[in-house]
Parts: C-alpha cells; structure tokens; sequence
C-alpha cells in the first residue's frame, strides 16, 4: 500500500465549510469585537494541508449556491485544491458554517449543519470520478452519516478498491450528524472493515466498539491491514500493523486551541509515507504537523508547508 502512495496525489471525500474566528485570539465568542473568515470542514483541512506540504489533493463533495459555497470554492482554489469533484447542491441546503474560538481551555466550537450540502453528495457524483491516476482515496467518517452521502462514500470505497487503490477512513465521529450511537458504530465499522488504514480517536474507536473496548477493535482490525492507528490526546497514539505496534508521543507545545490536530495529523502522515518515509516517521511528521497547527489561529490556514514542518521538527527533540 505505502508504495502506491508515493505518487503523492490523493482524493479526499468529505465536507467542506467556512469557519469564523473570533478576534482577537483568546477572546469569547459572544464578547469578540469581529471574526475573520478561513477555510474549514475536516476534508477540505486535510486536502489544504496535503497541497500546503507539497501533495497534491482533489476534494469530493457538495457546497450550497450562495455566497458561503461561493467562499468556499475560492478559498479551495486560493489552496491549490482540485475542485474537479466539487459539486453544486440544489434546493435551500446550506454549506457548513462554524464559529470558532482560539482558546486553550475550554474552545467553544458551534457549527452550524442544518440541511448540510455535503449531505448532498449522490452515487451519481461519486460513480464519475476516474480513481486510477489517485495515491489514495482519504474517507472522513461524517460522510457516512446520512443518506445519501453514506452510500456515496461507501461507493466511493468500493471503486477505490476495485482498482486496487488504497482506502484510508478518518473516523470523524461527530455525534450531532448522526440517528443514534448504534448507527454510527455498525456504518463506521463496515466502512473500516473495508478500509486498508482507519485512524480515529480513543472515544471514536469505543463507539465503534459499541463501548469502552476500542483498542481491543483496533488490535483486531490491525490484522492484516497496513495499519490503524489509535490516537489519545495529549497521551499520543498507538499504531498497529498485522502483529507488531509502537507508540507516539505528542510534541510539546504551548497550543493556543485544540481544533485542527487531527486534520494536520493525516496530512502530515500522508505525505510523509508519499515521500518515502517508514511508518513510524510518518506518524511523527503527522505528530508534529498536529503540533504545528495548534499553536496558530485557524485549521486550514495554520496548516505548515514543508519547510515550517521540517524546522519545526529540527528545532523540537523528537518525543520519546
């Protein structure tokens, strides 16, 4: 699978959205004078901070007709993201609005997904997408969550994998886009069970263990795949590949929010298995670029290029 990836041009499929900051940093949302206005939405970061460190990345899915879709696709072209697969959603569905605090302790997100576009993506748009000339097809798990996006995705991953091409499942779990708990752990299950690396946090693999167990899941679906890795927080992450496992810690840094790490994350271990890299320095790269991106204000636009990664990690002991 790592070898594929060396092409280093990946198709990522997920939402995309636009996100306010309120300003100045540290401020409350509801005191902040103004917002500033970026790129956000988990697949859209991860495809920004793929191109930001030399990749290149094609987007998958839906945004409304009105000035927030019309955003961003700007702001995706400003990134040098391929808009190719990037669709337009009819009716009075809206792309994804966040507003967004910078603050280390308690950072209050609210995001606003009613009647989300990316909701909207069909099998009819997935089916199009030649998947032959793509490293790697990069699923967030939100996607799965309603129809008739989930059978978009879980197409998408049958496409991907019926030319061999591998299939990486961000988990992605956010409660509100979902029926029930026992939804989102039967459908992300199946869509990890079909995946070849599935990355989630430790609250996301228990929900898909059903309850307190996750690791255990992922020690088994480790069996045979390239690798699942089991992220914890300021604890670090577990990776595991058929039998053998090692772990990861955090760089230390002073964060000034904790939103963005794990979109940095992918992006990072993704071009760094692309650039030849084994997995365990890929996990690092993705570590630092994580570690990168919660120092500065922003998701997609905090996102480091490859020089800031590489003097980052130079100037930082590598954890142990």
């Amino acid at each position: 699978m790592f070898e594929r990836l060396r092409s280093n041009r990946f198709l990522v499929l997920g939402r995309a959205g636009m996100d306010l900051y309120a300003d100045p940093p540290g401020c409350l949302a509801e005191e902040a004078g103004r917002f500033t206005s970026a790129l956000g939405g988990s697949a859209a970061n991860i495809a920004a901070g793929i191109v930001r460190l030399g990749g290149a990345a094609s987007l998958v899915t839906t945004v409304s007709d009105d000035a927030v879709g019309r955003f961003v696709r700007r702001e995706l072209s400003r990134y040098g993201i391929d808009l190719s697969h990037v669709g337009q959603a009819a009716g009075d569905c809206r792309t994804s609005l966040a507003v967004v605090e910078t603050r280390a302790e308690n950072c209050q997100s609210v995001i606003y997904r009613n009647g989300a576009a990316d909701f909207l993506l069909s099998p009819d748009h997935v089916a199009g997408i030649g998947m032959e000339g793509y490293a790697a097809l990069i699923v967030t798990g939100t996607a799965l969550a309603v129809e008739p996006s989930r059978a978009a995705t879980l197409l998408a991953i049958r496409r991907a994998r019926a030319v061999d091409m591998p299939v990486i499942l961000d988990v992605d779990y956010r409660p509100y886009s979902w029926v029930s708990a026992a939804d989102a752990a039967a459908t992300c299950r199946m869509a990890a069970e079909a995946s070849d690396m599935v990355i989630g946090n430790d609250v996301e693999w228990d929900v898909m263990a059903g309850g307190p167990g996750g690791l255990t899941l992922a020690r088994e679906l480790a069996a045979g795949r390239a690798a699942v890795i089991y992220k914890m927080g300021d604890k670090g992450s577990i990776s595991l590949a058929g039998r053998s496992s090692f772990e990861t810690p955090i760089y230390r840094v002073a964060a000034l929010k904790p939103t963005g790490a794990g979109d940095a994350f992918m992006a990072g271990l993704v071009t760094g298995l692309a650039s030849g890299l084994e997995l365990a320095g890929a996990v690092r790269r993705g570590t630092a670029a994580a570690a990168v991106v919660v120092t500065r204000v922003g998701c997609a636009p905090a996102s480091p290029t490859s020089e800031e990664l590489d003097t980052f990690m130079r100037d930082h002991a590598a954890p142990a």
